[in-house]
């Protein structure tokens, strides 16, 4: 064991430092600051070395955090880097938005004995940003250029972890995608307070630079169908992920300034990135100024009031049916919206929406905790005789995503769904009902974290390239 580990018993737990709260209300930079060489060996020190590694468990992409954690505390940065891109195609990005509390660290060890986790998201930031700095991130250098092509359809995590594993290969790759910029959630979805568009602006460079072709404003079903996609690559994988707001159908719910939690977020987004964004121009969807309330009590939620903060919103209210300790999204994340001034009504329903022809105020019941339903949690019941008013100028709804009619869109009804909406595949092949045709992330297992997408879209290279192997040996066998 090298004599730089275990120092968790006399060193204290010290995250990065965080900007102030009034700072960091004022614009959307990253809110956490950088760990100096010094801090983040010592941080990395402190990891116990577990002969069991349960963060490395609990990690979709089972990282090999011990062994990169113990390289940055003995100053070997480069083989941290190196060992900790050789399972993940996003570690700059995983570092800084993965909910690490709900996973790595909230079961790391030391965690549970007391003396407070090792900081491993901002130590993976650390080495991985470092890598960057130094150049240690370079393209993909194929050894062999193979024939075959693939096409992937979606540029968000799933698909460009996908391309990137098969581009290793030597395989033709073309990534297709609806919007204007490769990223897809990681654009357009998280804020830049957590997520800085030049990281993953860098990283879709890097692919790029590597050889994969990227086709954007291209929509499937519009532009080329399904089926002619597959006429042109030897196999395709569906990557598109769940955009499809889900609705809450109370009276009042078709008043005006009420809005899905994707379409504030990537006005902001959009805004941030120079573009010209008509609603957000005219006032519309910013919420400067005005009384805002979030309904939902995930991290999509938690980017919404956030996000109002920052546009200077009068004030920022989140309803949640339950309550802080059942929450779906970052503890984390709900600390830094508390102390940036969000208030949140926890055990508040929705009940309807009033105003005459926009929202002026939401009418909502209190809620109480009862039996467990069959996920476990405690269901949430109605208290008789409790309705009251929230003034409301703007309404964010942030209460999840369901896939949309992929079949339909891509003019393949003969693709399999299940009763969900997501994609149907075989969970050993992940192939779909269509001989060729792969899918991965949000559309197979629903909305999900970034890091099962990155997981997901690995596996779909190693399946995909196992296909096309195949489809070689046949032709070898038929000549």
């Amino acid at each position: 064991m090298s004599k730089n580990m275990l120092k968790f018993v006399n060193l204290d737990l010290q995250n990065p430092p965080k900007r102030s709260v009034d700072q960091r209300k004022q614009d959307f930079n990253e809110i956490y600051g950088e760990f100096i060489n010094k801090k983040a060996k010592e941080q990395s020190s402190r990891c116990s070395q577990c002969g069991v590694p349960f963060c490395q468990i609990h990690c979709p992409l089972h990282n090999n955090i011990p062994d990169w954690l113990k390289l940055t505390a003995e100053g070997r940065l480069e083989e941290a880097y190196e060992l900790a891109q050789s399972t993940n195609n996003m570690p700059e990005i995983c570092g800084r938005i993965c909910p690490q509390d709900r996973l790595c660290e909230g079961n790391c060890v030391i965690e549970k004995s007391g003396h407070g986790t090792v900081t491993i998201g901002s130590v993976e930031k650390y080495i991985t940003d470092t890598a960057w700095e130094k150049d240690w991130v370079k393209p993909i250098k194929v050894k062999r250029e193979l024939k075959q092509s693939v096409g992937i359809i979606g540029a968000g995590p799933a698909g460009m972890a996908c391309a990137e594993e098969l581009r290793k290969s030597g395989y033709q790759i073309t990534i297709y995608d609806r919007y204007d910029r490769p990223g897809g959630l990681l654009i357009y979805g998280i804020p830049n307070f957590k997520l800085e568009k030049f990281v993953v602006e860098r990283r879709t460079k890097l692919l790029k630079n590597s050889g994969i072709k990227f086709v954007q404003n291209f929509e499937v079903g519009k532009d080329k169908t399904l089926h002619e996609l597959k006429e042109k690559h030897d196999a395709i994988l569906i990557a598109t992920g769940v955009y499809k707001a889900r609705e809450i159908n109370i009276p009042g719910h078709n008043l005006k300034n009420i809005f899905p939690a994707m379409e504030f977020l990537t006005a902001s987004n959009r805004k941030g990135l120079g573009d010209k964004v008509k609603l957000f121009d005219d006032g519309t969807l910013n919420a400067e100024g005005k009384n805002v309330v979030v309904i939902g009590g995930g991290d999509t939620a938690m980017d919404c009031v956030r996000t109002s903060v920052r546009q200077k919103a009068k004030s920022v209210k989140c309803l949640y049916r339950r309550d802080r300790e059942n929450m779906p999204g970052s503890a984390r994340e709900v600390g830094n919206a508390i102390e940036e001034g969000v208030e949140f009504v926890w055990l508040t329903s929705p009940k309807s929406f009033i105003g005459d022809s926009k929202v002026s105020a939401v009418e909502v019941n209190k809620m109480k905790l009862g039996k467990p339903d069959a996920s476990g949690r405690r269901k949430p019941e109605i208290e008789k005789d409790s309705e009251y008013k929230i003034p409301a100028d703007l309404v964010i709804k942030s209460l999840g995503f369901d896939p949309e009619n992929i079949p339909k869109l891509f003019n393949a009804e003969e693709l399999a769904i299940s009763k969900w909406g997501t994609i149907k595949i075989d969970l050993k092949t992940m192939q779909t009902s269509l001989d060729g045709v792969f899918a991965a992330g949000d559309i197979v297992r629903g909305a999900s974290l970034v890091v099962w997408a990155i997981r997901d879209g690995r596996d779909a290279a190693s399946e995909i390239q196992k296909y096309l192997n195949t489809i070689i040996k046949k032709k070898e066998q038929a000549a």
